[in-house]
């Protein structure tokens, strides 16, 4: 741990020059930052440079009031909301998603997508799958726990607290921090979770002081001669770059919303659809969740973008605050008509902003956004107007990161219930995810790496 004494404070010497124990993942911060990357001898050879924000929603989102909407089916299964055409002649989505439909046509919708999985859990970000570990996991793996140059984690996850510390903190049904083989020192780092490596990140004492340590430290430096020896060139280096984090540098830029431009700010603005939705006040069992969710959904977008930006290759956004994707219809969960008022519509805002932007900085071909959750809705409605778990179809919706817009992969059943062709599962996702941060063909692994990491890549991609 990085200990930087105030001057009321007892410790030795020592304590005041250790500059280099920032704790992530059982790792120091010199060591992360001085990682090599695992890719080979070029360094980055393998790596396309793209990166992935995968927006998961947890609860279950329903398939029939998104992108699948079954306006023919039997009343007990048809579409409870009205459709909206798409800017993809004769797709049509659901009432709630009016601003991604004038968006189809840069979009891929899959409609054969199954998780094979009815439960509530982290599936398939973390599942038998993914090695039992976060899919960015393995791309930290092979391009190191954070970028040398600028301290930069490669590998992200974004909680709702992470962009409003006022709302309550939900934990994601499973640990998306799981590293499966690899172990904690890939671990993704986690803003506003309460991790080691943020707290540790906290510069308790003044800058003017810690700059005099700084200058002592590089004095003791010198009159030891390290100067003329060649490992010490890198380990000064690694020292100003630890400083640099602390002091605000690509990390905490990255993570400042202020530094943003107002109007883009204001674009992905979701906060207006809790004035209008205030459905909280009807939910007995988990007041707030969805106040928390759709306040702090555009932000997350924005924070994911600037990560990606900055170098992390990554982001897990947690888009399923509390299981607001949920809808039973009953105590504790909303009916799909107002479910998908209070959830989809922002949703839908700042998925539309995040893309609108993307393509504004020209990035559409270096990032891809995925959604989806643990799995779908039931085909049939219950008797209270919501509808249960279903592992046999769910929603999937995938954009940029070089991929063709304007796609519908797959079809389901009359009834929505299961792919009718072209059956897809999390293999198939996970395959994409990995032919996209990785020029599979090119890339070359150091003989520690387990050939399973590859095996990943292994079925066929979606896109």
């Amino acid at each position: 741990m990085l200990r930087i004494l105030d001057g009321q404070s007892s410790g030795s010497r020592r304590e005041l020059l250790t500059a280099g124990g920032l704790a992530l993942g059982g790792l120091t911060l010199e060591s992360l930052l001085s990682a090599k990357l695992q890719a080979g001898a070029n360094g980055d050879s393998g790596i396309s440079g793209k990166s992935v924000i995968f927006v998961f929603q947890q609860g279950g989102p329903t398939q029939h009031e998104t992108f699948d909407p079954k306006i023919d089916a039997p009343q007990a299964v048809r579409t409870v909301t009205d459709c909206i055409q798409t800017s993809i002649p004769g797709v049509l989505f659901g009432e709630a998603m009016p601003k991604l439909a004038k968006l189809a046509d840069r979009l891929t919708i899959v409609r054969s997508f199954q998780t094979n999985n009815g439960g509530h859990n982290i599936q398939p970000i973390v599942s038998k799958d993914s090695l039992e570990a976060n899919i960015g996991v393995h791309y930290s793996r092979v391009v190191g726990a954070t970028r040398p140059r600028t301290g930069m984690p490669t590998n992200a996850v974004l909680f709702p607290r992470a962009v409003a510390p006022d709302v309550a903190r939900p934990s994601a049904r499973g640990n998306l921090s799981a590293t499966g083989d690899w172990g904690s020192a890939y671990a993704p780092f986690t803003p506003g979770g309460g991790g080691q490596l943020q707290k540790n990140m906290e510069l308790k004492l003044a800058r003017e002081k810690f700059d005099d340590r700084r200058e002592l430290l590089s004095q003791l430096d010198r009159l030891n001669q390290l100067a003329q020896d060649t490992t010490y060139a890198s380990v000064s280096e690694i020292q100003d770059q630890a400083y640099s984090v602390l002091l605000g540098g690509g990390i905490g830029r990255a993570l400042d919303l202020t530094q943003e431009d107002a109007a883009t700010i204001e674009r992905y603005d979701t906060l207006p659809y809790v004035k209008s939705h205030n459905w909280d006040k009807s939910n007995r069992g988990r007041a707030g969740m969805y106040t928390g969710q759709a306040k702090t959904i555009g932000k997350l977008l924005l924070l994911a973008r600037r990560l990606c930006e900055a170098g992390c290759g990554f982001v897990t956004v947690h888009a399923g605050y509390a299981g607001v994707w949920d809808m039973h219809a009953d105590r504790n969960n909303l009916n799909i008509v107002d479910g998908m008022q209070a959830v989809g519509l922002s949703f839908d805002h700042a998925v539309a902003a995040f893309i609108e932007d993307i393509e504004a900085r020209g990035l559409q071909d270096e990032i891809m956004l995925v959604a989806c959750g643990e799995m779908g809705r039931t085909p049939r409605i219950n008797s209270r107007g919501g509808r249960d778990h279903w592992s046999r179809l769910a929603p999937l919706l995938i954009y940029g990161g070089g991929t063709s817009g304007g796609q519908v992969i797959g079809q389901s059943t009359r009834d929505g219930a299961e792919p009718a062709a072209d059956n897809l599962t999390p293999e198939n996702l996970i395959s994409t995810i990995m032919h996209t941060v990785f020029d599979i063909a090119e890339l070359r692994l150091q003989p520690e790496v387990p050939s399973k990491l590859l095996a990943l890549s292994d079925p066929p991609p979606i896109v």
